[in-house]
């Protein structure tokens, strides 16, 4: 599995160099070879949104507490299952600039970065912060940090994949039309709005993420409601996490039976993991067996925390032997994106 290492970085009559280099200042546009001192003339090429969108094979995600700071958790973790990581995420709030030094730090581990970005400020309140209400985003009340932001995104160049207010269909963020005062078709137009933001300042190098919840803890509410329309995403995501059961189809078909309903997108499970039980080696074996099978499921993200971290499980599968033999048996038999020669 060696060769997968740099999965969605290396693609056909694309040569990236493990060690990458600083993305500089002052970048030439995407699909430059640049070298170290940001002149177009060297061995490190900057890839394309649509290069590292259309790599060939299955995208292994972590989403870790360090990550994509701390190259000793990630190597940990790919220690353990057999493989590197080609995606990296990590989380933003509106409260926080855009670094281009972690979207550095993730192209360093050989992964494309993909950030969580959340209207709110964090904090105790999690369910209610009307400053971040989704009409005053509509309204353009925080145009000046979108375009900060874009802007920031634009200017470092390297592909970024952007997972927008996930989880929207659900009633546990304050971005959810209930709460913070929003009202029904508010997410969407907010979304655009971002989205609109984005293009006016010429930020192309984005891969657009719509991440819902899977629909188990609550059935009765519309995606294609929340769905913002494939103009304004590249990719649909979801998140959902084993509780109990015991094969990948019963936790995510119920879902995606209802996204392919209006979208045929290809679809990331953005967060997934199962917490320890007599469930979680089966769903973990089989988790890998139902990816295979699925030729619109382009791969999976793993949430790698505990409550301390600030999961609201222990979702690790790296502090239990047979959850690793598992996972490395599971991830050695997909075919990841190969690195040309």
């Amino acid at each position: 599995m060696g060769v997968n290492t740099l999965v969605l970085l290396l693609l056909s009559g694309w040569v990236v160099h493990h060690s990458l280099g600083t993305p500089p200042t002052s970048v030439p546009p995407a699909g430059t070879s640049v070298t170290g001192d940001g002149s177009a003339d060297g061995a490190t090429r900057i890839p394309t949104k649509q290069e590292v969108m259309s790599a060939k094979g299955y995208r292994f995600g972590l989403s870790a507490p360090q990550v994509p700071w701390s190259k000793a958790e990630i190597d940990a973790v790919a220690a353990k299952a057999g493989v590197r990581p080609n995606l990296l995420q990590y989380f933003v709030k509106w409260t926080e600039e855009f670094r281009p030094d972690a979207v550095d730090a993730a192209y360093r581990q050989g992964a494309v970065p993909v950030v969580s970005w959340e209207p709110w400020s964090g904090g105790k309140d999690r369910v209610n912060q009307p400053d971040y209400a989704l009409r005053r985003i509509i309204a353009g009340e925080h145009d000046e940090y979108l375009v900060r932001f874009a802007t920031a995104v634009r200017d470092q160049r390297w592909p970024v994949a952007l997972r927008f207010a996930h989880e929207m269909n659900g009633n546990w963020y304050p971005w959810s039309e209930k709460r913070s005062g929003n009202r029904p078709g508010e997410y969407v137009k907010a979304w655009r709005h971002v989205h609109d933001v984005f293009s006016k300042v010429g930020a192309t190098n984005v891969i657009w993420i719509w991440s819902p919840n899977i629909i188990r803890p609550v059935p009765n509410v519309s995606l294609k409601a929340l769905y913002p329309g494939d103009k304004y995403v590249d990719w649909i995501g979801m998140v959902g996490y084993s509780t109990s059961e015991r094969t990948a189809a019963a936790l995510f078909e119920p879902t995606l039976r209802k996204l392919r309903a209006f979208t045929d997108r290809p679809l990331l499970i953005t967060e997934t993991a199962s917490e320890p039980g007599s469930f979680r080696l089966p769903w973990i074996r089989d988790l890998f067996v139902w990816l295979a099978d699925r030729t619109d499921v382009i791969g999976f993200v793993w949430f790698e925390y505990d409550q301390v971290d600030g999961g609201s499980g222990d979702w690790r599968f790296t502090t239990d032997a047979k959850a690793v033999e598992a996972f490395r048996t599971g991830i050695a038999k997909l075919p990841l994106a190969p690195t040309p020669s």
